[in-house]
């Protein structure tokens, strides 16, 4: 009895300091209207958009095992003799990097597990924000006002690119050592001042011995913090933006319906992040990644056999694999290109090009408004061509990077599979666009005869006469709202004026080629002025929004999702 009194009054005074903290702090900083806002968010439910938090949950696990790794690692390019207990290596000169490396490996508890777990959300972080990216691309959820969202999003990765590979240098094995060779060519390849560029980079000659300290500088501060920094301010533009949708009942270019954050996305959300981290601890626990111990040390009189870096710079690899050995002298100084223009020039162009896409999109199609709906990939033809032909000429790429393994294991001569590729380096991705922008046409058939006919029931009927007829029955109202909800809009075209510039005819002609052909889907004119006006522009902040969050109380959700809901229907 005496100790119950004593538990509830310490759970009144521990209450009673809680209160009268948050008041105090209250007073000073906003916090209730931010916890206000924060719990009132609605979040999205479709599970397309889990792709970004799957990459945000491999990050937090990128931390928390990098901080223990941090705790054991020795970046020191300092020439030891390994006298662990890993016996084939024994007697074997080595740096430091790679001896701490064995070490964490064999002698520090745990650390071979947290050393693959770490490698793996790596890689499943950077194939999160590719697939998060494809996403977005393909929805078009990078248009107005989400542009800068869009930036940030294709700068992490960039980053990301280039934190993987310093991590994946620092071991200093054979295998690292070969990417760190081909890093410091890549870096001497740059006209004029690459051998200066090299120098200071290495610390003279490579391997140099600065290189690895260097890097790992790189790898555990800089970069991680400039990481965190484009994290939050991605997260924030997300939460200051709203989600995307998709066009369902209910859900309109003026709202933003989902779920509330607490209890239903706290809840789904920290059962996301449980499942990835479980999964990555398994992967490091069952699935062998990076065995440097294999490799050896590095040596640079010793290349290993079938070398090939991780799969997101392996496309670097195929392009210098594929790129013929074009060199030329210019005033007693020679210019790689076989180095220079895959290395640099390729990814520059490709980097730039995603960076600039909203722009250079708007710049086609002349569309200034504000999108908060999802694209089906079948209504922008186009644009879901030039997305697959990229996805297309990067596999081809990738493939190249291993060239020599491919070789091997079919049987056949790395020169043969060397022009395979390079011919379809250059025929793959067109056919790719061509292919897709005509099945995308063909989808829009398929809708277009949905909308007309209606669905095949699968009963065959027959006339008095002998015909034989299939039956069919009108589509639902779902799936009509989902179908008609689509913005096309017509191309541009060229001013009542006699002498039109030749930037704008240039730019009228791309147009017609990007927005190209649609197929016209059956409507009424009532259901033509309803898609209209469901994807008219948001109203303006002087204007009452029509924001909802789906509650737990039944189908409807909340009163706003259930006005919209049942003025769709």
């Amino acid at each position: 009895m005496f100790l119950r009194k004593r538990r509830a009054r310490w759970r009144a005074q521990v209450e009673d300091a809680t209160r009268r903290g948050f008041t105090a702090a209250d007073g000073r900083l906003p916090l209730s209207e931010l916890a206000r806002a924060a719990l009132r968010k609605a979040f999205p439910d479709h599970w397309a958009f889990l792709l970004g938090e799957i990459a945000l949950y491999s990050f937090v696990v990128l931390l928390l095992t990098g901080v223990y790794l941090t705790l054991f690692f020795d970046p020191s390019m300092v020439e030891t003799t390994y006298k662990g207990p890993y016996v084939p290596l024994q007697g074997q000169p080595m740096t430091q990097a790679y001896t701490t490396t064995l070490y964490l490996s064999f002698e520090v508890r745990g650390g071979l597990l947290i050393r693959q777990v770490h490698h793996w959300a790596a890689l499943v972080f950077l194939a999160a924000v590719a697939v998060h990216m494809l996403r977005v691309f393909f929805t078009g959820a990078f248009r107005k006002p989400r542009e800068a969202n869009w930036v940030l999003g294709v700068t992490l990765f960039i980053l990301a690119m280039v934190e993987g590979f310093a991590g994946y240098s620092l071991p200093d094995d054979l295998l690292s050592g070969t990417g760190l060779r081909t890093a410091a060519t890549i870096v001497g390849s740059i006209p004029v001042v690459g051998t200066y560029l090299e120098m200071a980079v290495f610390g003279g000659q490579f391997p140099g011995h600065v290189v690895i300290p260097r890097l790992y500088v790189l790898h555990v501060l800089l970069v991680p913090a400039l990481l965190v920094a484009l994290v939050t301010a991605h997260l924030l533009l997300v939460f200051y933006l709203k989600h995307t949708q998709w066009a369902v009942p209910g859900r309109t270019n003026r709202n933003a319906v989902g779920q509330p954050m607490v209890p239903h996305f706290a809840t789904k959300s920290t059962g996301l992040f449980l499942l990835v981290f479980g999964t990555l601890t398994v992967m490091g626990a069952v699935a062998q990644v990076n065995p440097v111990w294999n490799y050896g040390p590095y040596r640079g009189d010793q290349d290993s056999a079938g070398s090939q870096p991780d799969w997101y710079v392996g496309f670097l690899e195929g392009a210098l694999r594929l790129m013929p050995p074009w060199e030329t002298p210019v005033a007693g100084h020679t210019i790689m290109w076989n180095v220079f223009v895959p290395t640099l020039v390729l990814p520059g162009l490709l980097f730039t090009g995603l960076l600039f896409y909203p722009l250079i999109e708007r710049w086609l199609t002349g569309d200034r408004a504000e999108h908060h709906l999802c694209d089906r990939p079948r209504n922008r033809p186009a644009r879901t061509g030039l997305g697959v032909a990229g996805i297309v000429f990067y596999a081809v790429l990738l493939l190249a990077g291993g060239n020599d393994v491919i070789a091997f294991g079919f049987q056949l001569s790395v020169e043969t599979i060397t022009w395979i590729l390079r011919i379809a380096l250059i025929v793959a991705p067109p056919l790719a666009f061509a292919v897709t922008r005509r099945l995308c046409l063909a989808l829009q058939e398929r809708d277009r005869r949905r909308l007309a006919e209606g669905e095949e029931t699968g009963e065959v009927g027959q006339a008095v006469h002998g015909e034989l007829s299939s039956g069919h029955r009108a589509v639902g109202p779902t799936v009509r709202y989902r179908l008609l909800m689509r913005d096309t809009p017509e191309p541009l075209g060229l001013p009542d004026e006699e002498r039109v510039p030749r930037r704008r005819r240039l730019r009228v002609a791309a147009s017609r080629w990007f927005q190209g052909r649609q197929v016209e889907l059956p409507a009424t004119a009532k259901e033509r002025a309803s898609v209209e006006e469901r994807l008219a522009p948001p109203r303006q902040a002087d204007e009452p929004t029509d924001d909802a969050v789906q509650g737990t109380g039944g189908p409807g959700g909340s009163p706003h999702a259930a006005k919209a809901a049942e003025q769709a229907d």
